[in-house]
């Protein structure tokens, strides 16, 4: 080989050997705009290291396009997983303390999605909106794909927001929206199952410092009221989001034989969840449909290959799961915590 084509050839290595270069980027569906899908562009490129050698990035793709699906890498366990997320971000994983379902540990505050019954629909919502401290990165990872169904559909929030009228939006912006649970009526989680421990002083105290209100009901039973804003500002945009749980909660969000039995069983006042404004007065049915209804608009789906791996602006970004039949075993991780008081900003 001559020096000239000798020296060509080494260029071409560099070049091959930038991250930025190992990868290719493209929409994942034609007519939307998320998810993103990043995809090796040598044969056997890891996940983690290719993060590592450019997370910046990583940053740079989420900030742009909200939604990144990684596919065709090689992952196939919790510790690619847990190596993935390490990569991505430095900050401490979140813990599910104040949980509404129950989950399983699979790592370091690496934990299996949502147990709840496959024939079930889990609606579109993000991640701790009604926590003091919430995650902006939310991380996915499809270890095992069932043989139907079970895809995570999510929907752009900011969409979501215009889709809701300026009234309604008005509405919450005055009011807030308040989030009620009720423990140890016989349905739903325990006290216990979702604070992560037995004693009721360590409760009280979780509430307090979470600005949650409380009340101790005969036979170990307790309700909670925490008022959140219903619109977020993002906290690196100055967008306005609409970032809260008022219409997952809502009653009129239940499947119809469920809510009837509970309400014939519980009342509205006792159900496990419910939402209403912040100042307590009912969300009327309508308002919760129309709030469905923009969700519903802004809803992508697709569905999950083996290794997947998905990373979520958690404020931009809702996401959901849909039925499934067969062996599902969806991995989940939450990072870099962003303070309520931080973006508490209600913009109508």
């Amino acid at each position: 080989m001559s020096a000239k084509k000798s020296i060509g050839a080494a260029r071409r290595r560099s070049v091959a050997s930038e991250p930025r270069e190992r990868v290719r980027v493209r929409p994942l569906l034609p007519d939307r705009d998320l998810p993103v899908v990043v995809e090796p562009g040598v044969e056997g490129l890891d996940l983690a290291d290719w993060v590592a050698g450019d997370r910046s990035y990583v940053e740079e793709l989420l900030a742009s396009h909200r939604a990144l699906l990684f596919r065709d890498f090689p992952v196939r366990s919790v510790s690619d997983f847990e190596r993935f997320v390490s990569a991505v971000s430095d900050a401490p994983r979140l813990e599910y303390r104040d949980r509404t379902t129950p989950r399983t540990t699979r790592g370091e505050r690496i934990y299996t999605s949502t147990v709840h019954p496959p024939d079930q629909r889990i609606e579109l919502h993000n991640e701790g909106t009604y926590w003091m401290r919430w995650p902006r990165l939310l991380f996915f990872c499809a270890l095992k794909v069932p043989a139907w169904g079970g895809a995570t559909p999510i929907a752009d929030v900011r969409g979501v927001y215009r889709r809701i009228t300026p009234e309604i939006r008005g509405r919450f912006a005055e009011k807030q929206m308040m989030l009620v649970r009720n423990y140890n009526d016989g349905f739903g989680l325990s006290w216990q199952e979702v604070y992560q421990t037995e004693d009721r002083g360590e409760v009280e105290a979780y509430c307090r410092a979470n600005d949650i209100a409380f009340e101790w009901k005969p036979g170990d039973r307790l309700r909670t009221r925490s008022v959140r804003p219903a619109v977020r500002t993002h906290p690196r945009t100055g967008e306005p989001v609409w970032f809260n749980h008022a219409a997952f909660f809502h009653y009129t969000s239940l499947e119809s034989g469920i809510r009837e039995s509970l309400l014939a069983e519980f009342g509205v006042d006792g159900l496990p969840y419910n939402t209403c404004y912040g100042d307590g007065t009912p969300i009327e049915d309508e308002v919760a449909d129309a709030l469905r209804a923009a969700y519903a608009a802004e809803k992508v789906i697709f569905p999950w290959l083996p290794g997947d791996v998905m990373l979520l602006d958690n404020m931009s970004v809702a996401h959901a799961r849909e039925p499934f039949s067969g062996e599902r075993e969806v991995l989940v991780a939450m990072t870099d915590a962003i303070e309520g008081g931080a973006t508490a900003g209600s913009a109508a």
